[in-house]
């Protein structure tokens, strides 16, 4: 399975790190492809040393502007044009998507895949990885929303909030077709 996650560039504490390095374990030892923002720092390299270190493969999705701090030893690495195209390909790549902890673009990356697969483009399975409590805002959130009539689908049938990576990867064993060779 190709396993896009989107996560921070910025180093974090072990209650973060902890989380990401059990996800990237149970990615490489699946035999599994981690599919990432291609950045060499922060949480996205806890991701792409853990899923290395333990065999899986490693596809980066960078940007431009970034693409100095691209990995240098990833199995592939695209640079796209802008963030937009970067989001595109790093959907298009994945059979299923886990959001991590972060920052802005995080948030904005996981609320555009939600939004693209509320309107039907995409029923890829979407996780966030609630790591020490960190979405439980955005999960109270969202149970308001549905609530509320703004969302036109079930938010099961949006988004699974996963505690830790074990429940996450069972989830996705469970959900996501394998991608075709």
């Amino acid at each position: 399975m190709h396993i896009t996650v989107f996560c921070s560039a910025a180093d974090l504490d072990e209650r973060y790190t902890a989380p990401a390095r059990e996800f990237a374990e149970l990615i490489g030892k699946g035999g599994h492809t981690l599919v990432w923002g291609g950045s060499e720092s922060g949480l996205m390299k806890v991701m792409a040393d853990g899923v290395q270190e333990h065999g899986g493969r490693l596809v980066g999705v960078s940007v431009e502007f970034l693409a100095a701090k691209a990995r240098k030893n990833a199995d592939e690495m695209v640079i796209a044009k802008d963030l937009g195209e970067r989001k595109a390909q790093l959907l298009a790549r994945g059979d299923a998507i886990v959001v991590l902890v972060g920052g802005t673009g995080t948030l904005d990356e996981a609320t555009e895949i939600l939004e693209l697969k509320k309107h039907g483009l995409h029923d890829k399975p979407v996780v966030l990885l609630n790591a020490a409590g960190f979405y439980d805002g955005l999960l109270q959130q969202f149970r308001r929303m549905e609530a509320e009539g703004f969302l036109p689908r079930p938010l099961a049938d949006l988004v699974f909030f996963a505690e830790d990576g074990a429940a996450a990867m069972a989830y996705l064993e469970e959900s996501a077709a394998p991608r075709q060779a």
